[in-house]
């Protein structure tokens, strides 16, 4: 240790943390991580949002006692498969505390609360307690209350139990409108004292959540591709980590560039569904504002009952395409809130010309003008979203 940092123990917390970022840099050019530049690049890329994200949370948002919310998982911190029909949220709060929030729906369809006792990727990943905004009849363009700790048996209050050490917020869009999103406040309203993370040990957990979170996600992906075949759904994923009203299905998708996958299920049993793309490395979506997902309000049904999806690298000029944003590996993942068992998820990769003939003839056209409309709407509604 130098002079300057036996005297500043922050400089020495400080240069723990450059430390550990280049020992981090040095540690995704391992083996087992993507080589090719492409992946190099999107590595390198990740691991500079990890420490935006995760030295926000820790340093900014480190106090129970003077809790807010930090919006993370979005367009600029994406980590761990975020659904492209979400907001999340995130408030640091202490058992023993009392606290309330408030905000108003807006535009937004639900919400999904956790009580967690940490991120998926820590040694504490449990969500201890759950509720949503339709538990409590609370719908679009409503105001509402929440409470959390104290005592009292009202339907909005959320007990903390122990091990609790933050409140997770789910906000979905099933409708993407240019329209106000959800807004949320939190209020401490008393407890035993509290302090936040010191200097040095907020550093040291926002170094520790970014490594966690690397090391996590790619081996994730790696193993759950090793599960099963390529260009096929799996059966359902467990996620004990997870909500408990999610279930979720995976189909790794490599597709040769004038290769095609079409995917068939019935009409899902279930409030709501969608499809989604994602990248190999961390389980990162890709251009959300570009169609790469579909939820149950946006896809086409067909007059038999049928969905059907066309994953492909360009446009095919048919419903339900998927763009692959020229990414020959990918996830496609499946998932089915608030309802059934999943349906039966049919797959079959076909040359890129053969798409039009292996749909029914029914199936509605998208012309190039369509497509630009459907993407700039998707983007209308992303500004407003995600507006600071």
């Amino acid at each position: 240790m130098t002079a300057a940092a036996s005297v500043a123990p922050q400089l020495a917390a400080w240069s723990g943390l450059l430390d550990g970022l280049q020992t981090l840099g040095q540690r995704v050019l391992g083996d087992d991580f993507p080589a090719d530049p492409a992946g190099r690049e999107e590595c390198f890329r990740h691991l500079a949002q990890q420490v935006l994200c995760w030295l926000e949370w820790s340093v900014g948002y480190g106090d129970p006692a003077r809790p807010a919310f930090q919006r993370q998982n979005d367009a600029v911190t994406p980590w761990g498969g975020p659904n492209a029909d979400n907001v999340y949220r995130h408030a640091r709060v202490a058992p023993g505390h009392e606290y309330r929030i408030r905000g108003h729906m807006h535009s937004c369809d639900d919400f999904a609360l956790a009580i967690r006792a940490g991120f998926r990727h820590t040694d504490r990943p449990a969500t201890l307690i759950e509720l949503t905004a339709s538990d409590l009849g609370i719908g679009r363009d409503r105001s509402f209350e929440v409470l959390l700790g104290g005592s009292g048996g009202e339907a909005n209050r959320v007990p903390l139990p122990a091990g609790a050490v933050m409140c997770s917020i789910r906000e979905y869009y099933f409708d993407w409108q240019p329209r106000e999103p959800a807004t949320f406040t939190i209020e401490h309203l008393g407890g035993p004292p509290a302090r936040g993370l010191s200097y040095g040990a907020a550093l040291s957990e926002a170094l520790d959540l970014t490594e966690r979170s690397l090391m996590y996600w790619n081996d994730y992906m790696r193993d759950a591709r090793g599960r099963q075949h390529d260009n096929s759904f799996g059966g359902k994923v467990d996620v004990p980590r997870g909500l408990q009203l999610s279930q979720f299905a995976f189909c790794f998708c490599d597709l040769g560039p004038d290769d095609a996958l079409l995917v068939e299920c019935d009409a899902p049993d279930a409030r709501y569904w969608s499809f989604q793309l994602y990248g190999m490395h961390f389980f990162r979506p890709f251009d959300i504002g570009s169609v790469t997902s579909l939820n149950h309000r946006q896809a086409h049904v067909a007059a038999d009952g049928k969905v059907r999806v066309v994953v492909a690298h360009r446009d095919p000029g048919v419903a339900n395409w998927l763009d692959t944003t020229g990414r020959a590996v990918a996830l496609l993942n499946y998932r089915h809130f608030w309802g059934s068992a999943l349906p039966e998820l049919r797959t079959s990769v076909v040359p890129f010309a053969d798409v039009r003939a292996a749909l029914p003839a029914g199936t509605p056209s998208v012309d190039a003008p369509a497509r630009s409309a459907e993407i700039a709407s998707r983007r209308e509604h992303l500004a407003w979203r995600y507006r600071t």
